[in-house]
Order: C-alpha cells, then sequence, then structure tokens
C-alpha cells in the first residue's frame, strides 16, 4: 500500500495558548468547585427548599423537594413535578430516603450536615484565594483585558460567531477567544463566581456581624441562599456547555493546550 505524499499532508506547528498560572488556575478551581457543588449538595438537603426575603417563609417556598408517600415531589415557580427516584424520594443502599438530591450526588454521601460544611467552607476558601491570584495576574497581564473581556465590537460580531453554529477552526483562528467565549468567561468571572463568593459570605453569621451590610445588599439571608443556588447551576451549565465545546472543537487538543501549554495548530485554516 503506497503511503500518503508528505506534501499531502496539512501542515502543523506547535504553538504555546495557555500561560502556566492560567493552566494551575484552571484545574485547581476545576477541584474546588466540584467539591464545593457536591458539599453545597449536602448543606442544601439539610433543608431542601429555597425563598426569597429575610426570612424563610415556610408555606410559599419557590422551589422545594420532598416526598409525598412513596413520590417524589418537585415545587418550582407554582408547578409541581413528579421526581421520584432523583430529587425529593431516592435510593440509597436498598432504602427509599426523603431527601432533596441523592446521596451519590453529595459529599460525604451519608446525611452530615457538619462534614458538609466543613468540604464547603475549606474548598470556598481555596477558591477564593485562587480566583484572586487569577484576577491579579490577568489584571497585571492584561490576559483578562485582551483575552477575556469583550468589547463593543466583539458584542456586534456575536450573531457571526462560528462557535454559536458548532463550527470550529483549526488554524490560527483558534488562538483567538471569540465573541461567546468572551461574554460567557466575562460573565462567569466577573458577575457569577463573584455573586457566588459575595451571597456565600452573606449566609455566615459572624460575616454578618462584622459586615452587616451584606445582608441589605442581597435582600435578606434567605434571597443570599436563593441567588447563591441559582449562581451554582449557572456553574453547572457553563462547565456542561463548555465541556460538549470542548468536544466539539478537539479534546486531545484542547486538554493537551489545558495540560502542557500547547496547542497544535494547522496551516491550511485560517
Amino acid at each position: 500500500m503506497s503511503q500518503p505524499d508528505e506534501k499531502s499532508r496539512p501542515a502543523t506547528r506547535v504553538v504555546k495558548r495557555h500561560a502556566l498560572l492560567v493552566r494551575l488556575t484552571h484545574w485547581i478551581n476545576v477541584v474546588a468547585l466540584t467539591i464545593m457543588l457536591l458539599s453545597g449538595l449536602q448543606i442544601f438537603n439539610a433543608h431542601p427548599a429555597l425563598y426569597w426575603g429575610k426570612k424563610a417563609t415556610f408555606d410559599s417556598p419557590w422551589l422545594s423537594m420532598t416526598a409525598q408517600g412513596d413520590r417524589g415531589v418537585t415545587y418550582f415557580l407554582g408547578k409541581t413535578f413528579d421526581t421520584t427516584g432523583v430529587l425529593g424520594l431516592s435510593e440509597h443502599d436498598g432504602q427509599k430516603v426523603v431527601q432533596g438530591f441523592p446521596a451519590w450526588t453529595t459529599i460525604p454521601h451519608l446525611r452530615d450536615l457538619a462534614s458538609g460544611r466543613n468540604w464547603h467552607l475549606f474548598f470556598a476558601w481555596v477558591f477564593g484565594i485562587n480566583g484572586l491570584i487569577y484576577l491579579l495576574s490577568g489584571l497585571i497581564s492584561r490576559h483578562l483585558q485582551r483575552d477575556v473581556l469583550p468589547s463593543p465590537k466583539d458584542i456586534k460580531a456575536l450573531p457571526r460567531d462560528p462557535h454559536l453554529r458548532f463550527k470550529f477552526s483549526k488554524g490560527p483562528d483558534s488562538l483567538r477567544y471569540h465573541p461567546m467565549q468572551r461574554l460567557a468567561y466575562s460573565g462567569m468571572v466577573v458577575i457569577v463566581l463573584p455573586l457566588v463568593i459575595l451571597t456565600g459570605l452573606t449566609m455566615s453569621p459572624s460575616m454578618n456581624a462584622a459586615f452587616p451590610g451584606l445582608l441589605d445588599l442581597f435582600g435578606g439571608r434567605q434571597s443570599a441562599r436563593s441567588i447563591h443556588f441559582i449562581c451554582a447551576v449557572l456553574i453547572v451549565l457553563f462547565v456542561i456547555v463548555h465541556v460538549l465545546m470542548v468536544i466539539a472543537s478537539g479534546p486531545f487538543n484542547q486538554l493537551r493546550g489545558m495540560i502542557t501549554g500547547k496547542v497544535s495548530v494547522r496551516e491550511d485554516q485560517p
């Protein structure tokens, strides 16, 4: 069998894509956010309902997970959904258990609010310090201004962004952040992640004593808890879309870039 002509193969080159500090903070965030999410579900299960305002109005949550007999029921914005086996009522070690999220989604798996809080608070500090390092280094190196924060030009170009149609270049154009990426990343870095931190602090009685203005800022502890939960959902959705984009654009090359900092670029594409 004849071998393909060397000249017919697409020319590629290896280029630097991500700085060491960006890669380190990225993977620390992956670990910290994963453990914070799973331990956060353990904390949520202690009272699987959310309210707006300063106090829990037990008769009118906007979201709650419970059980009615042998059925799991989730209330969301006045609508009722049967979520047996997943939310409200799930099976653990062969026994039906009444709880918001199933045991396999929580850290620890057994119902243990104190341990869940310990896990959550420890990695909250890891996440907060790691995020501060990323922000400061990004501002000093101008990585945020140059690569992440969107400009008016990016916003105008959003409808034409090929990423919206799941079309990805493997050429030099893949080395820049496109409008959709800039909007998504900046939304996370500038809005959602800071809100997670601030609302988490608002739910702490010791922080309330030191910074009482936080309760007024978010309209009360229950409102802060609701916003905290919504931000967690947005983070999960962002991660799902992010992973889908990585898979669609070439997972091995993308993972290589976030591990070694270098990616392959085809010269025969724009």
